[in-house]
């Protein structure tokens, strides 16, 4: 590599904008931090004229980002435009091909392709960097690959998804409804202003968690069938009693081995405030790696936003820069192996459930009744009765289930007629 290295930039939005930014910022730093001066000569984005928030040199911009690959051959490549198919996996893997190096923010197009790319970069002898595809600006990935390189990880876990994270928080502060503080969210710039759902419904942690996993544990990325929920069934109610019972509602992402098989799953989980992870707030991530023989280790910080992810973006150029060319995955592709899933139905938590029912005599006993059939007893029960509307909330909450128990059994409430509303199911983080 010589000492001035051809950077392009695929992508300006809201990150890739505020990457090209910073890279014109930081270039005397850069050169100090690593004897090399960097150069963009090409940028790409689907539309030239859109007013963005920090000017750009039109004069390098290219409607077509293959073109720069095979006519300029850059040395380094930025690949911020965010799908996990189409022209964001014709640029990283036609850029590959070509020996250049790839940096990505892209979670979903690793989660994805991951094992393919990885293969591509080590067949060329070049990087794929996505340090900033997990948590943001919190070295996670790096801190796994580097720092607990010679640990056996059992389980990594953690709040993955800043949004999400904002809104359970803000519902619990202001007292206001989902949809309300979902408002809030786009108006700050937490939420997606037009469709927030990849945020929402969980898919955003998911890809997440399947990096994480695939890094700790040595293994190809898992396809296999999880769970995956996200927090838009969640209501005001659940998080005022939540509040009552000395808990907090977070969605995590937990990936563990199992008796020697994979378990992955992303949904909302009740935790104690007495936890670190039951006070990590507001748009904060936090990851938990559990090891052998460094036990447990937490980082935390912002985990969305172009100033994170562009300080990501930054640490992995800045690892290429040193010379570094490393597998993308911490070992190579050839001893990543596969791992089996562990099914669904054997996963356990206990469990909060809320029903609305009519307040009549025998309700109450027809629910226990039917969850000790299915062997799922009853730790603690919440009776709070609505006269005036003559309805009643009964919240429970179980000793440990399995995951099949407490769906078979809460599809035969279905037909109850007493039984108001399907009932609301958290699992408590065990």
């Amino acid at each position: 590599m010589s000492n001035i290295i051809k950077i392009a930039i695929i992508g300006l939005g809201q990150v890739g904008n505020y990457l090209y930014r910073e890279l014109n910022l930081q270039r005397r730093n850069i050169e100090i931090k690593t004897a090399k001066k960097i150069k963009i000569i090409a940028i790409s984005a689907k539309n030239k004229t859109k007013k963005r928030k920090y000017h750009i040199n039109k004069k390098i911009f290219y409607k077509d980002p293959i073109k720069i690959i095979k006519e300029l051959k850059p040395d380094i490549l930025f690949e911020v435009v965010g799908l996990s198919d189409g022209i964001s996996k014709k640029v990283v893997e036609t850029a590959l091909k070509n020996k250049i190096n790839v940096i990505t923010p892209n979670k979903a197009l690793i989660a994805k392709h991951g094992d393919y790319l990885a293969k591509l970069a080590e067949k060329n002898r070049v990087n794929l960097e996505f340090e900033a595809s997990v948590a943001g600006g919190i070295p996670i990935l790096r801190t796994i690959k580097e720092g607990l390189a010679t640990n056996k990880i059992s389980k990594v876990y953690g709040i993955l998804n800043g949004t999400t994270n904002y809104i359970l928080s803000e519902m619990e502060n202001s007292n206001e409804t989902f949809d309300k503080v979902l408002q809030k969210a786009q108006k700050l710039g937490y939420a997606e202003p037009g469709n927030p759902k990849l945020d929402l419904n969980g898919f955003d942690a998911f890809a997440k968690i399947r990096i994480l996993s695939a890094l700790s544990f040595n293994t190809k990325i898992s396809k296999s069938k999880c769970i995956m929920e996200g927090i838009e069934n969640i209501k005001l109610e659940d998080i005022k009693i939540a509040n009552q019972l000395g808990l907090r509602v977070k969605l995590l992402g937990i990936s563990e081995i199992i008796n020697g098989q994979l378990f992955e799953t992303v949904h909302p989980c009740l935790v104690s405030k007495k936890t670190y992870i039951g006070n990590v707030n507001g748009v904060m991530n936090a990851v938990i790696t559990e090891g052998k023989p460094v036990g447990e280790s937490v980082l935390q910080g912002e985990g969305a936003g172009p100033g994170p992810t562009s300080s990501s973006l930054l640490s992995d150029l800045l690892s290429i820069l040193r010379g570094n060319t490393k597998y993308p995955f911490g070992i190579s592709s050839n001893k990543r192996r596969s791992i089996k899933p562990l099914s669904n139905d054997k996963y356990t938590n206990s469990l909060y459930l809320r029903f609305e029912v009519k307040d009549k005599q025998g309700v109450l006993s027809s629910i226990t009744n039917r969850l000790a059939k299915y062997k799922i007893s009853v730790k603690r029960i919440i009776q709070t009765p609505d006269k005036k509307n003559k309805k009643a909330t009964i919240v429970i909450i179980t000793h440990k289930t399995t995951e099949i128990n407490s769906r078979n059994c809460l599809s035969v409430f279905k037909k109850n007629k007493n039984i108001l509303k399907f009932p609301v199911l958290i699992r408590l983080y065990n």
